[in-house]
């Protein structure tokens, strides 16, 4: 009989906060926070500081998790995330699900931006394309070419009719989206330009590069007139269409630059939403906050810099100014030609300085009443921090970060009834509860290399880099005494079965044998641990690993040298010395019934030893990289090996066969920890996640599992023989060029195949209607039995229902992989569709896809003319429907001005008003600064006439 086992598969991810792949951003409500956790989106509750929700995609059938590389959010609920492999999700937020899947980027997906009404999306991609999405109709609309490099920020102007791109390549396009062309190139700076952004009334953009400067842009925008309208100097200038062609194509016009303080690139630059604000974060652990005056303050400002700047030169001496004075004059007074420069605009404010690297920043978009703004940072530790930026200072608000280690979680350790896990890092302890992942302690400590829980549950015990042995109080959660344990990193801890005791293993090549006990130091205190130090065996080199037999008769040593000395823990005398890896035992464990060893090394193999002989049964290459923990599964010679590969896999020491491999880490794996009953085990790597592996009910076998790998091997090894070695190289793109939004994938080659057996069943099943009917009309009446494959549906319902099953996103690469035969078949079947009112749009597309596709065949063969004649019953039946949806908007149009007359708050914008009341405002203000400085001026003229004319008097 065939031996099954049973599947163990990824629980529950806990211990990340944030990675460091991805941006943070706001949802649409200020009140949550959208964080990237690896493959997962964190949606934390800024004030409770609380994960709310995870956004987690469908478990990937092979291959790596996919790590999140781009978070943006609409001003809906809508949130839309980049993977590494190109994929972009448009999750709901409120609800935390994925409402679709895009597919189009062949690379990791680096920017994304929603347009101001959320209806398109817009990603930039390693692929240097860019790719404009219809977030509605679910589907790419087209692709933008011309970048050499990674595309690295995207901003929507003018509505959303204007795009403006950066890349590594040094360059920023602006893309003309109504006639899908580039319409300007900027140049001038000298490095990578990382980050874009532009103000809400889109008057300025900004660009962050590696250059020491800020650069700023004014953008003109084109009016419904044909016009443009330009806001440089403050002043709105107004142009015919008689311009040149090369100031005709011109959005973005240089404003001038200012000198960052920091030598660091920027990573990102951001405005507020009320646009006052400016963040200029680095590549470091600061954050540069400029104030951006409006149109009136920085008019002012330049005034009173012009004013400054002709007393300093009236001051030099009378002829002087009487010669300058004029010209000064003349260009002063003159307010047209008053010339606003960056620094009257852009005001350094403040700068925050953070503990650790910041990865990432986000405006909230709710302004707090005691404050400018608050602003979100994401550290490369681990953490979210918030900081409330005012006038004069920034303060910390609070920050997310008991959640999880600062840094690489280096030992994973279960309690004995597998309530408790301990994970220790490089400056802290936490206790968890490993069913619900919650973190239940964090306890400061030194550099934690490995852990053991008493058997009560009450203390546990760390060794340290520093060659300390801490004890913690788990119930409190403080560290109770440090004791000084060895001269070196203490590697190892191991418990002495049926005995108040356990064994240390240090760098200082030192194996030291302990006692434990309660004791209570006097009346009035409770029981404490107490620890001493009962032997000590001297090694000749450094002690990587200990471990000591089930029956408590051998223990093991693990030595820098290579080898494994097997001693009798009474005597301690040498037993067996286990000679055979290349490099360094990391790791090692004995099988409960005492009769393996399992031996991993920094050599990527696994080594399986019999302990009666301490014969090598079998040696296994079992990791990609250094095997860093193994563990036999208890009363069973099964076990887990984990390794610096990412991958924890799952063996049989008695056949020596691998069973299953789990994927799910991103970085090393470096610890793990297997419960009693080996229903689950617990894994902590260098990406700070701690990871849950359940057993499940189902079962599988070696040869299926076998199978399958050989299968997912074969078909990587044709996608790059497919990608790589016969596909021509692609050629550099044209400029400016556009192409299709989608990519060509095993979905879309899978829906391609099913609208192909869709068509041939229903051409065999109309062939048996007409013999039917042939047979019917000669007079044999006999009941015609349709084919059950078609689910009781017509021929041309069941091709239809092969083509609605099509993602809307795939539909486009599904038809251009049909043949011209195939096409004309689907063409032929749409006079029946179009009866259908619900499917009219999807109708429209598929022609229009096809004929556009097929457009010079279907021309010259005269099979085609009856089909493409049959096309033309469908364009009344679209009118219908256009005619229906226009009188229903035009009805809710109707709705919304009788609901406006009735109450003036509804449906009343609020926004114009407000920002005429401004305009006006700043107007009255301008006014009476310039009849303020005209009368100084006049005063000023007069006194000095007054004494010139004393001055003459007293010469004469």
């Amino acid at each position: 009989m065939v031996k099954s086992y049973l599947r163990y598969e990824q629980a529950a991810v806990f211990g990340v906060i944030v990675s460091v792949d991805s941006n943070i951003t706001y949802d649409s409500s200020g009140k949550h926070l959208l964080a990237p956790a690896l493959e997962k989106v964190g949606v934390w509750h800024v004030r409770q500081g609380v994960c709310t929700k995870t956004l987690t995609p469908a478990v990937p059938t092979k291959g790596h998790s996919l790590s999140v590389t781009s978070i943006a959010s609409s001003h809906t609920s809508l949130v839309a995330s980049g993977y590494a492999d190109g994929s972009i999700r448009i999750w709901d937020s409120d609800k935390g699900t994925c409402e679709t899947t895009l597919n189009g980027h062949k690379g990791a997906v680096t920017a994304l931006r929603y347009n101001k009404p959320g209806s398109m999306l817009a990603s930039g991609g390693k692929d240097n394309d860019i790719i404009l999405w219809d977030v509605v109709g679910e589907t790419g609309l087209y692709r933008l070419r011309g970048h050499r490099d990674q595309v690295t920020d995207l901003v929507f102007l003018d509505s959303g009719k204007k795009l403006i791109s950066s890349s590594k390549d040094k360059f920023l396009r602006v893309w003309d989206l109504d006639t899908q062309h580039c319409m300007q190139t900027i140049s001038g700076h000298h490095s990578e330009v990382w980050s874009i952004d532009s103000d809400p009334e889109e008057r300025y953009l900004v660009t962050g590069s590696a250059d020491p400067e800020l650069r700023f842009y004014t953008i003109k925008h084109d009016m419904e007139d044909g016009q443009s309208i330009s806001n440089v100097s403050g002043t709105e200038i107004v142009n015919g269409g008689d311009l040149p062609t090369q100031n005709k194509w011109e959005v973005l016009k240089l404003f001038g630059e200012v000198r960052r303080q920091s030598k660091d690139r920027v990573a990102t630059v951001r405005f507020n939403k009320s646009g006052n604000l400016l963040a200029c974060q680095v590549a470091g652990k600061t954050v540069d906050v400029f104030h951006v005056l409006d149109e009136a303050e920085s008019k002012r400002k330049a005034k009173r810099r012009l004013h400054r700047k002709k007393e300093k030169k009236s001051a030099k001496g009378a002829p002087e100014v009487m010669e300058n004075g004029d010209t000064n004059r003349g260009a002063g007074e003159d307010g047209n030609s008053l010339v606003v420069t960056v620094p009257d605009v852009f005001k350094l404010l403040q700068t925050i300085r953070a503990s650790k690297k910041i990865c990432s920043i986000s405006f909230c978009p709710n302004t707090p009443k005691s404050s400018l703004a608050t602003l979100a940072l994401s550290l490369n530790n681990n953490l979210l921090e918030f900081y409330s930026v005012e006038s004069n200072a920034t303060t910390k608000t609070h920050a997310v970060e008991l959640q999880g280690h600062r840094s690489d979680v280096r030992s994973v350790t279960l309690s004995s009834d597998n309530s408790l896990l301990m994970s220790t890092s490089h400056n802290a302890v936490k206790i968890w509860n490993p069913s619900t992942g919650s973190c239940l302690r964090t306890i400061d400590s030194g550099y934690g290399l490995c852990g053991f829980i008493f058997p009560n549950s009450k203390y546990a015990l760390v060794g340290t880099k520093g060659g300390t042995m801490e004890i913690i109080d788990i119930g409190s959660g403080t560290s109770i005494e440090v004791v000084e344990a060895h001269g070196g990193s203490v590697r190892s801890i191991a418990a002495i079965p049926n005995e108040n005791g356990f064994v240390t293993g240090s760098a200082d090549h030192d194996v030291k044998f302990w006692e434990y006990q309660f004791k209570q130091k006097s009346a009035q205190d409770s029981k404490q641990l107490m620890v001493s130090n009962v032997r000590t065996m001297k090694m000749n080199d450094d002690v990587l690993v200990v471990a000591v037999s089930p029956d408590a008769k051998y223990i093991l040593v693990a030595l820098l040298d290579c080898t494994v000395k097997v001693f009798f823990l009474d005597s301690l005398k040498l037993f067996l010395s286990l000679y055979g890896h290349k490099l360094p035992v990391l790791c090692m464990d004995i099988s409960s019934d005492g009769d393996l060893i399992v031996t991993g090394s920094a050599d990527k193999n696994l080594k399986i030893w019999g302990l009666d002989f301490g014969d090598c049964h079998k040696s296994i290459f079992a990791h990609a990289d250094s095997v860093m923990g193994v563990q036999f599964v208890r009363n069973t010679h099964y076990m887990f090996s984990v390794g610096k590969d990412r991958l924890v896999k799952y063996w049989d020491a008695d056949k020596f066969e691998l069973l299953l491999t789990l994927e799910g880490h991103h970085a090393d794996v470096w610890c793990l920890a297997i419960s009693n009953r080996g229903d689950f085990i617990v894994t902590g790597s260098h990406d700070r996640s701690i990871r849950r592996w359940d057993r499940t009910e189902e079962p599988f076998f070696i040869e299926e599992e076998k199978e399958k790998r050989l299968e997912e091997m074969f078909e990587s090894d044709l996608d790059n023989a497919f990608e790589n070695r016969y596909a021509p190289n692609e050629e550099i793109p044209e400029e400016g060029a556009v192409a299709l939004a989608g990519k060509k994938s095993k979905e879309t080659i899978t829906a391609t195949d099913s609208i192909i057996d869709a068509l041939d069943i229903a051409e065999v099943e109309l062939k048996r209607l007409a013999e039917h009917e042939e047979e019917k009309s000669r007079g044999k009446v006999a009941e015609f039995q349709p084919n059950i494959v078609l689910l009781g549906l017509s021929p041309s319902d069941y091709v239809l229902r092969a083509v609605s099953n099509v993602q809307t996103n795939d539909l486009e690469q599904t038809l251009l992989a049909l043949s011209f035969s195939d096409a004309l078949k689907l063409l032929s079947y749409s006079k029946d569709w179009i009866l259908h009112p619900d499917k009219v749009e999807l109708i429209c597309r598929v022609v229009t896809l096809l004929v556009q596709m097929h457009y010079n065949q279907l021309h010259s063969t005269p099979a085609a003319r009856p089909v493409l004649g049959a096309l033309t019953e469908i364009h009344p039946r679209v009118k219908e429907c256009k005619d229906i949806i226009g009188y229903n908007l035009a009805a809710m149009e109707h709705i919304k001005q009788v609901k406006a007359s009735k109450s003036g708050a509804l449906f009343q914008d609020a926004k114009s008003k407000l920002q005429e009341i401004r305009a006006q405002h700043s107007k009255r203000l301008e006014t009476k600064t310039d009849l303020r400085e005209e009368s100084g001026r006049k005063r000023r003229r007069k006194n000095k006439n007054s004494s010139d004319v004393h001055v003459r008097l007293f010469d004469k």
